[in-house]
């Protein structure tokens, strides 16, 4: 979006209304706009319900030629708004005028900005969510109408200029992460296998001029990736291992490291997964879709630092090939894991994938991943649960999630679930029953990561969304892609 210093012309000019405060009404955005409609500033002032929180108002200038119409958008009580409130009102305000046809929106920013707001937190709620509003997955369609995007820009006259500049493209950088991140979650599973997930990564790196590496199945079995592989074996589909390097800094050391879970179609294997809603399992693969996104964000944001992303991908089917429960496997790291639920696999393939990235000089884990349905039966669909090994490791990330107002809760991790792992026949077992499923599966992972600072986001709750909402659409919601890009930009600034 631009940011220009005077109002001069509009298709609608938005204005952020709080309850019982003139703020807006002294902006000189609004005091041009009522030079015009004499009576607009009493006639606002009339309907309290105007700024009743995430109400949308449109009035009509009837006599201007320069200003056709004013939008209002309800922020309710300036004490009480939040950036997630400010977030919400923002895209609910896009999303309905888009929704009424409009094609160009002015945002009157002083209207908007509050006691507990800073003015670039204001600049990335706008530049994120009028991207995040626009997002439509139109998918294979042949009768799709899409709708043209919005175009749209920033009146700022009081605020600096080049602060806010700079929060509108950060907010809009961590939108397109977060739609490319929406694209590849909902695309279905036959136009999304690993190999074309590996295109999706290959794409991104060219953008953005970052390293990619791909393994192919042959690549896997010379470095003796067993786990990996050993999802893979019931699939015609061949693996790959994606890694994606962004070098901020002249040295490729105090590297961090994303490691996603890509399972781009989970039948559950031969422990054969329910068909009740078996075809939302192409989302399987959210944990990479977090991580591109927050590649894509880093792209465009730039931090000064090292950022190594990790994907090991497949698919999980029963065949006459694969692996069985009560089967062992050797995985990279060469600890050898008993499979006791072939539906457990996001576990088996992140081992691969942590270890790898370890390898490739990691020295900050996060792994992300839509791991457990006990996760969901902890929190919900509401928060993203995590575990650790390291607290000081987790305290940033935490501080990161809230930033990026993505709801994330730590879970424990005592010694007693940790030997809930051990196997009769192997070093580890992959699922060690229902209690407590949510953090062995977690700390499973752990034990790749051993004591390299490691933290477990486990999205399977909030990965995936079958309502619409102000700053979403039904299907993938690009979750943690916003909380990995600000961990990254923390990292350049230690």
């Amino acid at each position: 979006m631009e940011v220009i210093g005077k109002l001069q012309q509009a298709e609608v000019i938005i204005f952020g209304l709080y309850e019982n405060n003139e703020q807006t009404f002294k902006t000189p955005c609004f005091q041009q706009v009522n030079a015009i409609e004499s009576s607009l500033a009493e006639y606002v002032k009339a309907q309290s319900h105007f700024a009743e929180k995430k109400k949308v108002t449109v009035i009509p200038i009837m006599k201007g030629a320069h200003v056709k119409n004013v939008a209002f958008i309800g922020l309710g009580k300036k004490e009480n708004i939040s950036l997630r409130d400010l977030d919400e009102c923002t895209a609910k305000v896009t999303k309905e005028l888009k929704q009424r046809q409009f094609k160009h929106l002015t945002y009157c920013f002083d209207s908007f900005t509050g006691p507990d707001l800073s003015d670039e937190a204001v600049a990335v709620s706008l530049g994120e969510s009028k991207v995040v509003a626009q997002y439509e997955y139109h998918g294979l369609k042949t009768d799709q109408d899409e709708t043209a995007s919005l175009h749209g820009e920033v009146v700022v006259c009081h605020a600096n200029k080049d602060r806010i500049e700079r929060g509108l493209h950060k907010g809009k950088a961590h939108a397109e992460g977060v739609c490319l991140a929406r694209n590849l979650m909902n695309a279905p599973g036959n136009y999304m296998t690993p190999t074309h997930l590996a295109g999706e990564a290959d794409a991104l790196a060219e953008r953005h001029d970052m390293a990619c590496d791909i393994l192919d199945k042959e690549e896997l079995e010379k470095l003796g990736m067993g786990a990996l592989l050993a999802v893979s074996a019931g699939s015609t589909e061949p693996p790959k291992m994606i890694v994606l390097k962004y070098q901020g800094k002249p040295e490729w050391d105090d590297v961090l490291a994303f490691v996603g879970k890509g399972l781009t179609f989970d039948s559950g294997g031969i422990s054969l997964k329910p068909a009740l809603n078996m075809h939302e399992m192409k989302m399987d693969m959210g944990g990479s879709a977090a991580v591109l996104g927050a590649m894509e964000t880093i792209g465009h944001l730039k931090p000064k630092c090292n950022v190594l992303a990790v994907i090991p991908s497949s698919e999980n089917m029963p065949s006459g090939s694969a692996i069985k429960p009560g089967d062992v496997i050797t995985s990279l790291s060469g600890k050898t894991i008993e499979v006791k639920n072939t539906d457990a696999e996001g576990r088996l393939i992140l081992a691969d994938g942590i270890t790898y990235a370890k390898q490739l000089g990691a020295q900050h884990l996060i792994d992300v991943a839509t791991l457990t349905g006990a996760m969901m039966v902890a929190l919900g669909k509401v928060s993203t649960g995590a575990i650790t090994n390291r607290q000081s490791w987790m305290d940033q990330v935490l501080a990161c999630s809230q930033e990026a107002r993505e709801y994330l809760w730590q879970l424990p991790s005592f010694d007693p679930y940790q030997a809930l792992l051990k196997s009769d026949v192997a070093d580890l077992n992959n699922s060690p029953g229902r209690m407590g499923g949510a953090i062995t599966a977690g700390l499973f992972l752990g034990a790749f990561a051993e004591d390299t600072p490691w933290v477990h986001l486990d999205i399977a709750g909030t990965a995936w969304t079958d309502k619409e909402s102000e700053r979403g659409t039904k299907g993938g919601t690009g979750v943690m892609s916003k909380t990995l890009a600000n961990v990254a930009m923390q990292h350049a600034d230690k």
